[in-house]
């Protein structure tokens, strides 16, 4: 269960990674596959739309991590 997870996270950060800016799209679908993640993970679906939401509030239009960019 935790490799399919950090799996699950780790194709997320790829899809990510090299933008300059989180977009409500790309937003969007990284936390669809993180919320899909964490219901496959068994995490009770409430924590898992209060994570999903804290996230989204967060993320939306910040500048993304600089690691983020490198491999």
């Amino acid at each position: 269960m935790l490799d399919n997870l950090t799996s699950r996270f780790s194709n997320v950060f790829k899809n990510i990674r090299g933008q300059s800016k989180l977009t409500e799209d790309n937003i969007k679908e990284a936390l669809r596959e993180v919320r899909l993640a964490l219901l496959e993970a068994d995490v009770a679906q409430p924590r898992v739309q209060d994570f999903v939401n804290n996230v989204n509030d967060t993320a939306l239009g910040s500048e993304i991590i600089d690691r983020l960019t490198h491999d």
